[in-house]
């Protein structure tokens, strides 16, 4: 039986992945996003378990998650995710956050993933998959009303604010930087009194390169306003060079 072009999945804003704010934090929504993702190509046909068995993996190559409100602790919510369009190598998938009990939409989500050759590591074409099981579940109606993902550019090489050492706990399954910790990474680096008398209304995410335990990361950030741009780079093995890994963009709004 073919299933919905929408998953559904419901989640919890447990206490201890809360802020002292009481609230849900950017962190672990940008997890519960991804996992939904992972639900909802899973049963369908193009999930990770299916895709190591061929040599394939997807990769996830810019995030970008508005928030009109963060769900409070014990809050009940769920997460919808949908194909919203389909290239040969790469996928834009949507998320809208809706409270399980009162139907409020707290924020949307957007994203763009890329399928990998796990041995090449060279882009792969995601329609030859399982029979291009993914066409069928592209749902281009259901309205992600926020703006799409953007290449998060900077007009400046910005200030180094930050330096920091990957451990243990950065890596994920793939043996790289988890996708969701360079997020944790940028938030701290802004002062308690900023998430007092702010929240996050717009956050972005685009990833170029990879990074692994030990790695030395250098961030950079240029200011306007209330709105923070970083680009995190990595030490080349020789200490000399810098390799991009990411660029971030924050905006704050007056909460």
């Amino acid at each position: 039986m073919e299933l919905s072009k929408i998953g559904r999945y419901p989640f919890l804003a447990e206490p201890f992945h809360c802020d002292f704010n009481g609230r849900l934090m950017m962190g672990h929504l940008g997890n519960h996003l991804l996992n939904a993702a992972d639900y909802h190509s899973h049963d369908r046909g193009f999930g990770m378990t299916y895709l190591n068995t061929v040599q394939r993996t997807w990769v996830l190559s810019r995030l970008v998650i508005e928030m009109e409100e963060m769900p409070r602790a014990y809050a009940k919510f769920n997460v919808e995710t949908w194909v919203e369009s389909a290239l040969r190598f790469f996928t834009n998938r949507s998320f809208k956050v809706v409270d399980s009990d009162t139907g409020q939409v707290y924020g949307y989500g957007r994203s763009i993933w890329a399928m990998i050759d796990t041995e090449t590591r060279q882009p792969a074409n995601l329609f030859e998959i399982n029979d291009g099981a993914l066409l069928k579940y592209v749902e281009k109606d259901y309205a992600c009303p926020i703006e799409k993902c953007s290449r998060v550019r900077m007009e400046t090489p910005g200030d180094l604010v930050a330096s920091i050492t990957t451990h243990y706990s950065d890596i994920d399954v793939n043996g790289h930087v988890n996708s969701v910790k360079y997020i944790e990474h940028v938030l701290d680096l802004f002062p308690l009194d900023v998430y007092r008398h702010y929240r996050i209304g717009r956050f972005e995410v685009a990833y170029v390169a990879e990074a692994h335990c030990g790695d030395t990361l250098l961030m950079y950030q240029e200011q306007e306003d209330m709105t923070f741009r970083i680009r995190m780079v990595k030490k080349s093995s020789e200490g000399e060079n810098e390799v991009e890994i990411c660029r971030s963009l924050v905006k704050f709004v007056k909460d």
